[in-house]
Protein backbone atom coordinates (compact mmCIF):
# COMPACT_ATOMS: atom_id res chain seq x y z
CA UNK A 1 0.00 0.00 0.00
CA UNK A 2 1.41 3.38 -0.71
CA UNK A 3 0.95 6.41 0.94
CA UNK A 4 -0.27 10.11 -0.85
CA UNK A 5 2.50 11.85 0.39
CA UNK A 6 4.21 14.36 -1.91
CA UNK A 7 7.13 13.00 -3.46
CA UNK A 8 9.57 15.43 -4.51
CA UNK A 9 11.57 15.04 -7.79
CA UNK A 10 8.35 13.44 -9.38
CA UNK A 11 8.65 14.72 -12.36
CA UNK A 12 11.96 13.33 -12.87
CA UNK A 13 11.80 9.83 -11.37
CA UNK A 14 9.76 7.24 -13.17
CA UNK A 15 5.86 7.40 -13.20
CA UNK A 16 5.15 4.87 -11.16
CA UNK A 17 7.43 5.74 -8.24
CA UNK A 18 5.26 6.18 -5.04
CA UNK A 19 6.36 6.16 -1.09
CA UNK A 20 5.01 2.66 0.32
CA UNK A 21 3.73 1.87 3.44
CA UNK A 22 7.04 1.60 5.13
CA UNK A 23 8.09 5.10 4.17
CA UNK A 24 10.18 3.97 1.35
CA UNK A 25 10.27 4.48 -2.37
CA UNK A 26 9.03 1.95 -4.01
CA UNK A 27 9.01 1.89 -8.48
CA UNK A 28 6.73 -0.34 -10.07
CA UNK A 29 5.31 -1.70 -6.82
CA UNK A 30 8.66 -2.92 -5.94
CA UNK A 31 10.28 -1.60 -3.04
CA UNK A 32 13.81 -0.55 -4.38
CA UNK A 33 15.56 -1.17 -0.94
CA UNK A 34 14.16 -4.70 -1.32
CA UNK A 35 15.34 -4.66 -4.86
CA UNK A 36 18.84 -4.04 -3.79
CA UNK A 37 18.68 -7.20 -1.22
CA UNK A 38 17.80 -9.44 -4.20
CA UNK A 39 20.01 -7.90 -6.97
CA UNK A 40 22.93 -5.80 -5.24
CA UNK A 41 24.03 -2.99 -6.21
CA UNK A 42 24.77 -0.57 -8.03
CA UNK A 43 21.06 -1.47 -9.50
CA UNK A 44 19.79 -0.18 -12.71
CA UNK A 45 16.33 -0.08 -12.46
CA UNK A 46 13.80 0.48 -15.11
CA UNK A 47 9.82 0.92 -15.45
CA UNK A 48 7.65 -0.52 -17.36
CA UNK A 49 4.77 2.17 -16.89
CA UNK A 50 7.13 5.18 -17.73
CA UNK A 51 8.83 3.25 -20.73
CA UNK A 52 4.66 2.52 -22.07
CA UNK A 53 3.84 6.31 -21.51
CA UNK A 54 6.92 7.51 -23.17
CA UNK A 55 6.71 4.96 -26.36
CA UNK A 56 3.35 5.57 -26.47
CA UNK A 57 3.25 9.59 -25.98
CA UNK A 58 5.46 9.84 -29.17
CA UNK A 59 3.69 7.27 -31.03
CA UNK A 60 0.51 9.16 -30.28
CA UNK A 61 1.65 12.67 -31.12
CA UNK A 62 3.03 11.69 -34.60
CA UNK A 63 0.54 9.95 -35.94
CA UNK A 64 -1.99 12.65 -34.62
CA UNK A 65 0.42 15.31 -36.62
CA UNK A 66 1.95 13.26 -39.61
CA UNK A 67 0.16 10.30 -40.01
CA UNK A 68 2.68 8.81 -42.54
CA UNK A 69 5.40 8.38 -39.97
CA UNK A 70 7.17 5.66 -38.25
CA UNK A 71 9.43 5.94 -35.23
CA UNK A 72 12.77 4.28 -34.01
CA UNK A 73 13.97 3.20 -30.84
CA UNK A 74 17.90 4.66 -31.04
CA UNK A 75 19.75 1.21 -29.91
CA UNK A 76 22.75 3.35 -28.59
CA UNK A 77 20.69 4.37 -25.56
CA UNK A 78 20.48 1.08 -23.88
CA UNK A 79 19.92 -2.61 -25.72
CA UNK A 80 20.08 -5.85 -25.04
CA UNK A 81 18.17 -9.10 -26.35
CA UNK A 82 14.98 -8.90 -24.29
CA UNK A 83 15.20 -4.83 -24.29
CA UNK A 84 14.76 -5.09 -28.03
CA UNK A 85 11.72 -7.20 -27.65
CA UNK A 86 9.61 -5.33 -25.53
CA UNK A 87 10.04 -2.04 -27.26
CA UNK A 88 9.32 -4.15 -30.83
CA UNK A 89 6.17 -4.81 -29.09
CA UNK A 90 5.47 -1.28 -28.49
CA UNK A 91 5.42 -0.72 -32.58
CA UNK A 92 8.80 0.23 -32.82
CA UNK A 93 11.47 0.14 -35.21
CA UNK A 94 14.94 0.61 -34.69
CA UNK A 95 18.38 2.68 -35.33
CA UNK A 96 21.41 0.63 -35.00
CA UNK A 97 24.78 2.17 -34.74
CA UNK A 98 27.25 -0.92 -34.97
CA UNK A 99 27.49 -4.45 -36.34
CA UNK A 100 27.07 -5.42 -32.54
CA UNK A 101 23.72 -3.68 -32.24
CA UNK A 102 22.48 -5.24 -35.30
CA UNK A 103 23.83 -8.54 -34.66
CA UNK A 104 21.99 -8.20 -30.91
CA UNK A 105 18.33 -7.32 -32.67
CA UNK A 106 18.99 -10.34 -35.34
CA UNK A 107 19.45 -12.35 -32.15
CA UNK A 108 16.41 -11.30 -30.71
CA UNK A 109 14.09 -11.80 -33.34
CA UNK A 110 13.52 -8.47 -34.57
CA UNK A 111 12.25 -8.13 -38.29
CA UNK A 112 15.48 -6.26 -39.68
CA UNK A 113 13.42 -4.92 -42.40
CA UNK A 114 12.97 -1.90 -39.49
CA UNK A 115 16.53 -1.37 -38.91
CA UNK A 116 18.11 1.69 -40.12
CA UNK A 117 21.85 1.44 -40.25
CA UNK A 118 23.89 4.40 -39.09
CA UNK A 119 27.54 5.52 -38.10
CA UNK A 120 30.17 8.19 -40.42
CA UNK A 121 32.56 5.20 -40.35
CA UNK A 122 30.83 1.78 -41.15
CA UNK A 123 33.33 -1.08 -41.35
CA UNK A 124 32.79 -3.21 -44.67
CA UNK A 125 32.47 -6.13 -42.57
CA UNK A 126 29.28 -3.95 -40.74
CA UNK A 127 27.96 -2.77 -44.31
CA UNK A 128 28.42 -6.61 -45.70
CA UNK A 129 26.07 -7.91 -42.45
CA UNK A 130 23.39 -5.14 -42.82
CA UNK A 131 23.59 -6.14 -46.53
CA UNK A 132 23.32 -10.05 -46.04
CA UNK A 133 20.33 -9.59 -43.34
CA UNK A 134 18.28 -7.51 -45.78
CA UNK A 135 18.50 -4.46 -43.51
CA UNK A 136 15.99 -2.15 -43.77
CA UNK A 137 17.85 1.25 -44.39
CA UNK A 138 21.69 2.34 -44.68
CA UNK A 139 22.44 5.72 -43.99
CA UNK A 140 25.29 7.16 -46.04
CA UNK A 141 27.40 9.10 -43.84
CA UNK A 142 30.48 9.69 -46.28
CA UNK A 143 30.99 10.34 -49.64
CA UNK A 144 33.89 7.03 -50.19
CA UNK A 145 30.96 5.25 -48.46
CA UNK A 146 28.47 5.22 -51.52
CA UNK A 147 31.47 2.83 -53.70
CA UNK A 148 31.75 0.62 -51.26
CA UNK A 149 28.51 0.25 -49.99
CA UNK A 150 27.98 -0.24 -54.03
CA UNK A 151 30.97 -2.61 -54.43
CA UNK A 152 29.39 -5.02 -51.75
CA UNK A 153 25.70 -5.26 -52.62
CA UNK A 154 27.00 -5.78 -55.99
CA UNK A 155 28.91 -9.20 -54.95
CA UNK A 156 25.76 -9.88 -52.77
CA UNK A 157 23.81 -9.74 -55.45
CA UNK A 158 21.15 -7.63 -53.88
CA UNK A 159 20.03 -3.92 -54.01
CA UNK A 160 20.01 -2.35 -51.08
CA UNK A 161 17.99 0.72 -50.10
CA UNK A 162 19.50 3.80 -48.44
CA UNK A 163 19.08 7.37 -47.30
CA UNK A 164 21.97 10.15 -47.03
CA UNK A 165 22.86 12.01 -43.98
CA UNK A 166 23.16 15.97 -45.01
CA UNK A 167 24.57 17.93 -43.00
CA UNK A 168 22.04 21.59 -42.65
CA UNK A 169 24.48 23.57 -41.10
CA UNK A 170 21.95 24.66 -37.78
CA UNK A 171 23.05 24.55 -34.41
CA UNK A 172 21.02 22.66 -32.07
CA UNK A 173 22.35 24.63 -29.35
CA UNK A 174 23.00 21.53 -27.15
CA UNK A 175 26.25 20.52 -25.53
CA UNK A 176 29.31 20.45 -27.99
CA UNK A 177 30.17 17.10 -27.68
CA UNK A 178 26.33 16.26 -28.72
CA UNK A 179 25.94 18.91 -31.46
CA UNK A 180 25.74 17.20 -35.04
CA UNK A 181 24.53 19.31 -37.49
CA UNK A 182 26.51 21.89 -37.85
CA UNK A 183 29.08 22.49 -40.19
CA UNK A 184 32.07 21.49 -38.41
CA UNK A 185 30.94 17.79 -37.14
CA UNK A 186 32.07 14.36 -38.38
CA UNK A 187 29.12 13.57 -39.10
CA UNK A 188 27.05 14.23 -42.15
CA UNK A 189 27.52 15.50 -45.53
CA UNK A 190 27.43 19.70 -45.88
CA UNK A 191 25.24 21.05 -48.32
CA UNK A 192 27.14 23.96 -48.66
CA UNK A 193 30.22 22.15 -49.54
CA UNK A 194 28.30 20.54 -52.24
CA UNK A 195 29.14 17.03 -50.62
CA UNK A 196 25.65 15.71 -49.87
CA UNK A 197 25.19 16.33 -53.39
CA UNK A 198 27.87 14.72 -54.91
CA UNK A 199 26.81 11.62 -52.81
CA UNK A 200 23.10 11.88 -54.06
CA UNK A 201 24.28 11.51 -57.75
CA UNK A 202 26.83 8.85 -57.25
CA UNK A 203 23.72 7.07 -55.08
CA UNK A 204 21.51 7.39 -58.43
CA UNK A 205 24.35 6.67 -60.63
CA UNK A 206 24.71 2.84 -58.79
CA UNK A 207 23.31 0.31 -60.08
CA UNK A 208 23.40 -2.19 -56.73
CA UNK A 209 21.89 1.00 -54.78
CA UNK A 210 18.24 2.26 -54.18
CA UNK A 211 18.01 6.32 -53.34
CA UNK A 212 15.10 6.62 -51.10
CA UNK A 213 15.74 10.09 -49.25
CA UNK A 214 17.20 12.63 -46.68
CA UNK A 215 18.27 12.28 -42.95
CA UNK A 216 19.34 15.11 -40.45
CA UNK A 217 20.03 15.24 -36.82
CA UNK A 218 20.67 18.45 -35.24
CA UNK A 219 22.32 16.86 -31.69
CA UNK A 220 20.67 15.99 -28.59
CA UNK A 221 19.16 16.93 -25.75
CA UNK A 222 17.78 19.63 -28.09
CA UNK A 223 15.19 21.59 -25.86
CA UNK A 224 14.22 24.41 -28.44
CA UNK A 225 11.99 23.53 -31.11
CA UNK A 226 12.75 26.62 -33.64
CA UNK A 227 16.22 24.58 -34.31
CA UNK A 228 13.88 21.94 -36.07
CA UNK A 229 11.48 24.42 -38.21
CA UNK A 230 15.21 26.25 -38.96
CA UNK A 231 16.71 23.14 -40.36
CA UNK A 232 13.38 21.46 -42.14
CA UNK A 233 13.68 24.74 -43.80
CA UNK A 234 16.95 24.38 -45.26
CA UNK A 235 16.41 21.02 -46.01
CA UNK A 236 13.55 21.39 -47.92
CA UNK A 237 15.45 23.87 -50.00
CA UNK A 238 17.40 21.23 -50.68
CA UNK A 239 15.04 18.37 -51.75
CA UNK A 240 13.33 20.85 -54.03
CA UNK A 241 16.24 23.00 -55.71
CA UNK A 242 18.84 20.20 -55.93
CA UNK A 243 17.55 16.93 -55.36
CA UNK A 244 14.60 17.70 -57.73
CA UNK A 245 15.35 20.04 -59.77
CA UNK A 246 19.25 19.44 -60.29
CA UNK A 247 19.77 15.65 -60.00
CA UNK A 248 15.49 14.72 -61.35
CA UNK A 249 14.60 12.16 -58.32
CA UNK A 250 12.04 12.86 -56.22
CA UNK A 251 12.22 12.19 -51.88
CA UNK A 252 10.32 9.62 -51.11
CA UNK A 253 10.98 9.42 -47.20
CA UNK A 254 12.56 12.07 -44.98
CA UNK A 255 14.28 11.70 -41.44
CA UNK A 256 14.27 14.98 -39.45
CA UNK A 257 16.52 12.62 -36.78
CA UNK A 258 15.23 13.51 -33.09
CA UNK A 259 17.67 14.34 -29.86
CA UNK A 260 14.67 15.39 -27.72
CA UNK A 261 15.11 16.54 -24.93
CA UNK A 262 14.46 14.74 -21.17
CA UNK A 263 14.28 16.54 -17.60
CA UNK A 264 17.59 15.21 -15.63
CA UNK A 265 16.87 18.02 -13.08
CA UNK A 266 14.01 19.27 -10.86
CA UNK A 267 14.32 22.40 -12.79
CA UNK A 268 14.39 21.41 -16.57
CA UNK A 269 10.58 21.10 -18.26
CA UNK A 270 11.33 19.45 -22.34
CA UNK A 271 8.53 20.21 -24.50
CA UNK A 272 6.10 17.85 -24.60
CA UNK A 273 6.07 14.85 -27.85
CA UNK A 274 2.82 17.01 -29.23
CA UNK A 275 4.96 19.97 -29.41
CA UNK A 276 7.96 18.81 -31.19
CA UNK A 277 5.86 17.12 -33.22
CA UNK A 278 3.79 20.04 -33.74
CA UNK A 279 6.59 21.90 -35.45
CA UNK A 280 8.35 19.15 -37.44
CA UNK A 281 4.75 18.49 -39.33
CA UNK A 282 3.90 21.44 -39.67
CA UNK A 283 7.00 22.97 -41.28
CA UNK A 284 7.36 20.42 -43.45
CA UNK A 285 3.92 20.58 -44.68
CA UNK A 286 4.10 24.10 -45.23
CA UNK A 287 7.80 23.82 -47.02
CA UNK A 288 5.81 20.93 -49.10
CA UNK A 289 3.13 23.01 -50.18
CA UNK A 290 5.34 25.99 -50.90
CA UNK A 291 7.11 24.09 -52.86
CA UNK A 292 4.74 21.73 -54.62
CA UNK A 293 6.93 18.46 -53.98
CA UNK A 294 5.01 15.13 -52.27
CA UNK A 295 5.05 14.85 -48.58
CA UNK A 296 7.61 12.46 -47.89
CA UNK A 297 7.25 9.44 -45.37
CA UNK A 298 8.89 10.50 -42.16
CA UNK A 299 10.75 8.66 -39.57
CA UNK A 300 11.75 9.97 -36.23
CA UNK A 301 14.27 9.10 -33.52
CA UNK A 302 13.21 10.45 -30.39
CA UNK A 303 16.00 8.58 -29.06
CA UNK A 304 16.91 9.40 -24.88
CA UNK A 305 13.73 10.78 -24.28
CA UNK A 306 12.43 7.51 -24.82
CA UNK A 307 13.88 5.95 -21.70
CA UNK A 308 15.83 8.41 -19.51
CA UNK A 309 12.73 8.58 -17.09
CA UNK A 310 12.00 5.20 -17.00
CA UNK A 311 15.34 4.50 -15.48
CA UNK A 312 16.73 4.85 -11.97
CA UNK A 313 20.61 4.21 -11.13
CA UNK A 314 20.82 2.90 -7.36
CA UNK A 315 23.92 2.94 -5.20
CA UNK A 316 25.08 1.95 -1.45
CA UNK A 317 26.46 4.81 0.19
CA UNK A 318 29.82 4.42 1.49
CA UNK A 319 32.85 6.49 3.03
CA UNK A 320 32.84 10.54 3.93
CA UNK A 321 35.71 12.73 3.17
CA UNK A 322 35.17 16.64 4.70
CA UNK A 323 37.50 19.09 3.75
CA UNK A 324 36.42 21.88 6.04
CA UNK A 325 35.13 25.44 4.43
CA UNK A 326 35.60 23.39 1.09
CA UNK A 327 33.71 20.70 0.32
CA UNK A 328 32.06 17.01 1.91
CA UNK A 329 32.58 14.52 0.06
CA UNK A 330 30.29 11.37 0.21
CA UNK A 331 31.29 8.05 -1.80
CA UNK A 332 28.84 5.40 -3.29
CA UNK A 333 29.76 1.72 -4.74
CA UNK A 334 29.54 2.86 -8.22
CA UNK A 335 30.77 5.95 -10.57
CA UNK A 336 32.49 6.47 -14.29
CA UNK A 337 32.68 2.87 -14.63
CA UNK A 338 28.41 2.97 -14.90
CA UNK A 339 27.77 6.19 -15.33
CA UNK A 340 30.93 7.90 -17.53
CA UNK A 341 28.27 10.72 -18.63
CA UNK A 342 29.14 13.39 -16.23
CA UNK A 343 32.83 13.11 -16.81
CA UNK A 344 32.32 13.31 -20.43
CA UNK A 345 29.45 15.58 -20.49
CA UNK A 346 28.87 17.44 -17.40
CA UNK A 347 26.03 15.76 -17.05
CA UNK A 348 23.81 16.79 -13.56
CA UNK A 349 21.47 14.27 -11.59
CA UNK A 350 18.90 14.89 -8.99
CA UNK A 351 19.32 12.37 -5.96
CA UNK A 352 16.38 10.95 -3.30
CA UNK A 353 17.44 8.23 -0.63
CA UNK A 354 14.85 5.13 -1.16
CA UNK A 355 14.66 4.61 2.45
CA UNK A 356 13.63 7.81 3.49
CA UNK A 357 12.95 9.81 0.15
CA UNK A 358 10.74 12.55 2.26
CA UNK A 359 13.17 12.91 4.79
CA UNK A 360 14.44 17.18 4.79
CA UNK A 361 17.80 18.19 3.10
CA UNK A 362 20.35 19.01 6.36
CA UNK A 363 23.61 19.66 4.00
CA UNK A 364 25.37 19.89 0.89
CA UNK A 365 27.38 17.32 -0.42
CA UNK A 366 28.91 15.77 -3.81
CA UNK A 367 28.52 12.60 -4.48
CA UNK A 368 31.54 10.68 -5.92
CA UNK A 369 32.27 7.03 -7.33
CA UNK A 370 34.83 4.97 -6.07
CA UNK A 371 37.50 4.49 -9.27
CA UNK A 372 40.69 5.71 -9.16
CA UNK A 373 40.52 9.25 -10.79
CA UNK A 374 39.55 12.51 -9.16
CA UNK A 375 36.89 13.22 -12.26
CA UNK A 376 34.90 9.89 -10.73
CA UNK A 377 32.17 12.84 -9.73
CA UNK A 378 28.33 11.69 -9.92
CA UNK A 379 26.43 14.83 -8.91
CA UNK A 380 28.20 17.78 -7.66
CA UNK A 381 27.16 20.13 -4.35
CA UNK A 382 23.77 18.59 -4.30
CA UNK A 383 21.69 20.00 -1.05
CA UNK A 384 20.59 15.90 0.68
CA UNK A 385 19.46 14.67 4.06
CA UNK A 386 22.74 13.43 5.95
CA UNK A 387 23.41 10.97 4.57
CA UNK A 388 24.59 7.60 6.71
CA UNK A 389 26.85 4.62 5.16
CA UNK A 390 24.98 1.78 3.95
CA UNK A 391 21.97 3.33 2.98
CA UNK A 392 20.76 4.11 -0.57
CA UNK A 393 21.04 6.66 -3.40
CA UNK A 394 18.95 6.73 -5.76
CA UNK A 395 19.77 8.81 -9.45
CA UNK A 396 16.45 9.33 -11.70
CA UNK A 397 16.36 9.88 -15.46
CA UNK A 398 19.28 7.41 -15.51
CA UNK A 399 17.94 5.01 -18.15
CA UNK A 400 19.70 6.46 -21.27
CA UNK A 401 23.35 6.09 -22.18
CA UNK A 402 24.91 4.85 -18.96
CA UNK A 403 24.12 1.35 -19.11
CA UNK A 404 24.80 1.75 -22.70
CA UNK A 405 28.57 4.08 -22.18
CA UNK A 406 29.46 1.63 -19.28
CA UNK A 407 32.97 -0.03 -18.96
CA UNK A 408 34.71 -2.42 -17.18
CA UNK A 409 37.44 0.43 -15.60
CA UNK A 410 38.73 -1.02 -12.34
CA UNK A 411 37.83 -3.91 -13.59
CA UNK A 412 34.30 -3.11 -12.08
CA UNK A 413 31.75 -5.40 -12.67
CA UNK A 414 28.60 -4.47 -14.77
CA UNK A 415 25.52 -3.94 -12.90
CA UNK A 416 22.47 -5.82 -12.84
CA UNK A 417 19.33 -4.79 -15.03
CA UNK A 418 15.52 -5.72 -13.95
CA UNK A 419 12.66 -4.10 -15.37
CA UNK A 420 10.21 -3.55 -12.73
CA UNK A 421 5.80 -3.80 -13.33
CA UNK A 422 2.84 -4.27 -11.30
CA UNK A 423 5.05 -5.36 -8.07
CA UNK A 424 7.14 -7.77 -9.83
CA UNK A 425 11.09 -7.48 -10.66
CA UNK A 426 11.96 -9.13 -14.21
CA UNK A 427 15.89 -9.10 -14.17
CA UNK A 428 17.39 -9.10 -18.21
CA UNK A 429 20.65 -8.38 -17.35
CA UNK A 430 22.60 -10.19 -14.23
CA UNK A 431 25.64 -9.08 -12.80
CA UNK A 432 28.98 -9.78 -14.04
CA UNK A 433 31.14 -11.95 -11.77
CA UNK A 434 34.82 -12.05 -11.27
CA UNK A 435 34.57 -14.93 -13.73
CA UNK A 436 33.24 -12.87 -16.38
CA UNK A 437 35.91 -10.50 -16.18
CA UNK A 438 38.75 -12.87 -17.03
CA UNK A 439 36.50 -14.71 -20.41
CA UNK A 440 38.63 -13.35 -23.00
CA UNK A 441 41.10 -13.10 -22.03
CA UNK A 442 43.74 -15.79 -23.62
CA UNK A 443 45.93 -17.47 -20.98
CA UNK A 444 48.32 -19.81 -22.29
Amino acid sequence: MTTTSPLPLAHVLPVSAAVNAAGHLEVGGCDVRGLAEQFGTPLYVYDVATLKQQLGGYRQAFQAAYPDSDLVYASKAFLNKPFARFVAQQGFGFDAVSGGEIATLRAAGIDLSRVTFHGNNKTPAELALAVEVDLGRVVIDGEEEVALLEGIAAAAGKTQRVLVRVSPGIDGHTHEKTSTGILDSKFGLPIVTGAAERAIRSIVAAPHLEFRGVHMHLGSPIFELEPYAQAIEVMAEFIDEVIRKQIGVEVAEFSPGGGFAVDYRDDQHAPAPAEYAQVIASTLKREADARGFALPHLTLEPGRSMVARAGMAVYTVGQRKVVPGIRTYVSVDGGMADNPRVALYDARYEAVLPDRPLAPTEETVTISGKYCESGDILIKDIALPRLRMGELLAMPAAGAYQVAMESNYNLAQRPAVVLVEDGHARLIRRRQTFEDLGALDVDE
